[in-house]
């Protein structure tokens, strides 16, 4: 007879539980009902550029499809990195009273333009118990953690790195690795997993771009060691990792796991069509063991476009 990893847990009571160390191949993996939801990334949310009627617009489109929640993929505002703490206070106010008209349930993903004051031009101290990321655990919850919905176990990833000169990268810290890896370890195996993650783990991004004449102080196009998370999936059923931060459509297949990197809502920073990808939101079905996903306009015309 299979059992389930939660009646394991429960016939075997808290405190037995605590103590007992059971392999996850005894956990039957759990059955999967079909879904979709939204995937809606970089708003870079701001009261110019009608930017904040362009986020309410993708949100009320959002809400037309038959969608059990959303993620979030981040950069839910433009800009927190640089600015005084007035402003980074009114674009989070700016983009928690947009959200209201999506009307689901939205799990959010940091994003780099979430971290508040790290850049120096900001006036901000490292001492301000907003400063970093506290201003998104503040507004949003956890910067990394997982839930799970009608059997599919999901992972949301926290891809920004703070540097020692106040600057960014991609990068999964070694807190969130051993995490990662215990995380995994637990699963009944076969459990079906979607990811989450702002700055790409696997892009193709930078074929596309011309050479920069110096070499960037950061890795900032994509997680810097994202080798390390890729090894961390192998042997799992990940149906599929959702990324932003480059606000193009992209999709890339690596060892049989597709990595779907989404256009933005924003799409060229509220300025038009970002190289060929117009703005908009991706919408994500889970049927048949496989994640299929395909993105949607919803109409924003950019000032001067």
């Amino acid at each position: 007879m299979n059992t389930s990893r939660r009646e394991f847990l429960t016939l075997l009571g808290a405190a037995g539980a605590a103590a007992a160390v059971a392999p996850s191949s005894l956990f039957a993996a759990p059955k999967v009902e079909p879904f979709s939801f939204v995937f809606i990334t970089d708003a870079h949310i701001q009261p110019e550029l009608n930017a904040a009627m362009g986020t309410d617009m993708a949100m009320k489109k959002a809400r037309t499809f038959k969608a059990d929640f959303a993620i979030n993929g981040g950069d839910h505002v433009f800009d927190s990195l640089g600015v005084p703490k007035a402003r980074a206070l009114q674009l989070f106010d700016l983009y928690d009273k947009t959200e209201q008209d999506l009307g689901l349930k939205v799990h959010h993903t940091i994003g780099n333009h979430d971290v508040f004051g790290i850049y120096p031009v900001s006036g901000v101290s490292p001492t301000d118990p907003l400063y970093g990321k506290k201003i998104f655990e503040d507004r949003f919850g956890k910067r990394f953690y997982t839930f799970d919905h009608k059997g599919v176990h999901f992972i949301v990833l926290d891809s920004i790195g703070i540097t020692s000169d106040r600057m960014y990268e991609g990068r999964i810290d070694a807190e969130q690795m051993e995490w990662l890896k215990a995380d995994l370890a637990a699963l009944p195996k076969g459990t079906p997993i979607i990811i989450s993650v702002h700055i790409p783990l696997v892009s193709a991004f930078a074929s596309y771009i011309p050479m920069p004449m110096t070499p960037a102080k950061h890795q900032s196009l994509t997680v810097g060691n994202a080798n390390e998370v890729v090894d961390l999936l192998d042997g799992h059923n990940v149906l599929g990792v959702l990324q932003g931060h480059t606000h193009i459509n992209e999709n890339v297949e690596y060892k049989g796991i597709p990595y779907i990197t989404s256009g933005a809502v924003c799409g060229n920073w509220w300025k038009g069509v970002r190289m060929g990808t117009p703005e908009g939101f991706t919408v994500v079905t889970v049927a048949g063991g496989k994640m299929t996903t395909h993105y949607e306009t919803y109409g924003f015309k950019a000032v001067g476009a």
